[in-house]
């Protein structure tokens, strides 16, 4: 039986990763920084806070890393703790430079320490590419970080090719695209979008404040894209992948669907806000998930009209 370490399981990705690796027969153990103090609500939307063991660890402490993987014994590592908002990286640019990146180092030079065969996996993010025009980005795209939580993406990106490449970790990074679903919470704007449109059909007389929506987004499930995750630690060889749908959509779009589904004009209720807007921004995000299809078998199956619909049903439902 095998077992995996998650970190950030507390987070949407994290409670699915976790629900997906049980599936499979793993032993799961996941960490907060104070697993006695954190809800972990995520994990108990999905019917699994029972079946995971919890533990207390800090990733910008080294001794905390060594002591969990010392106790702990994993096959596999998955990292996805850290900040992991853009918008509030550019309020808290030190926090989120170092949970994201000295605690990716922190991981990887525990598992160099302790000598075991552990394979890791990276949560890496498209906003490392920065503005690419209308071109997809894949595996060769060069860096340009517009925000520091992307500035901190790629420093964790190329810490881990680093390790790849001088000590022959077995370690990846996912260059994930946007990617949404029930489990996201209201700071970030999509899940704001799903929960106003709720509230207003609701008969709430509210009206949503939205910073640029011309921006265009690659948006896919995160159910699916926590199996490229597996799939990548399951390849013989490590290496990078992007993960994405491959289509491209305005936020202008997104609001649209999810107002409409609700049976609702989103004109009538949105208003911009230019003081929503950031400093620096991406105006399109595309991605090709080409290499993901060819090497892993790994392919989007829901695209964005599906999952603002899914997000909008389980809000109704209060899922």
């Amino acid at each position: 039986m095998k077992k995996a370490l998650i970190c950030g399981i507390s987070g949407q990705d994290g409670a699915y990763l976790a629900q997906l690796l049980l599936s499979k027969g793993y032993t799961v153990c996941g960490t907060s920084r104070d697993a006695q103090m954190s809800s972990f609500r995520n994990l108990t939307r999905l019917g699994i806070r029972e079946q995971v063991k919890l533990e207390s660890m800090s990733l910008n402490d080294f001794r905390s890393v060594l002591q969990i993987l010392t106790k702990i014994e994993p096959d596999e590592v998955y990292n996805l703790a850290g900040q992991s908002s853009v918008g509030l990286s550019f309020d808290q640019p030190v926090e989120t430079l170092e949970s994201i990146a000295t605690g990716t180092l922190n991981l990887l030079e525990a598992i160099r320490f302790t000598g075991k065969t552990i394979k890791f996996y990276n949560a890496g993010s498209s906003e490392c590419f920065g503005d690419t025009g209308d071109r997809a980005a894949d595996e060769t795209t060069p860096f340009r970080p517009r925000s520091p939580y992307a500035v901190a993406k790629a420093t964790a990106f190329w810490e881990v090719a680093n390790y790849r490449e001088a000590y022959g970790l077995f370690a990846c990074s996912g260059i994930l695209y946007n990617h949404e679903s029930p489990l996201r919470p209201e700071r970030f704007v999509t899940q704001k979008i799903i929960a106003a449109a709720c509230r207003i059909a609701g008969g709430s007389r509210e009206k949503v404040n939205l910073g640029n929506i011309s921006v265009q987004r690659d948006w896919g499930y995160a159910p699916e894209y926590v199996e490229a995750m597996y799939l990548m630690l399951q390849h013989p060889d490590p290496d990078d992948y992007v993960i994405a749908t491959g289509e491209t959509h305005r936020l202008e779009d997104f609001v649209a669907i999810a107002f409409n589904s609700v049976g609702l004009d989103w004109q009538e209720w949105v208003n911009i806000d230019a003081s929503l807007y950031r400093p620096t921004d991406i105006a399109i995000g595309r991605g090709n998930p080409g290499k993901a299809k060819a090497k892993l078998g790994w392919e989007a199956r829901s695209k964005m009209p599906e999952v603002v619909r899914q997000m909008v049903e389980a809000k109704r439902q209060g899922i």
